[in-house]
């Protein structure tokens, strides 16, 4: 189910979390040449995704807000 991002955090190893709409968290790395996200490696970058929708895969499999 697509949800949009709504705010970011790091996890404890400092990796960018994305916050979406639906309660759930997804990590959003950059890890070319599994995943190219380079926008998440500057706050203008981040900043530009917000409200952008991402596959929830928690949604998918109706688990609990994180």
């Amino acid at each position: 189910m697509q949800q949009p991002i709504i705010g970011y955090h790091t996890d404890e190893e400092g990796h960018w979390v994305a916050q979406l709409a639906c309660g759930h968290n997804q990590h959003v790395r950059h890890n070319p040449p599994l995943e190219e996200r380079t926008w998440v490696t500057t706050a203008d970058g981040r900043a530009s995704m917000l409200g952008h929708q991402l596959n929830c895969k928690k949604c998918d499999e109706n688990a609990p807000p994180d």
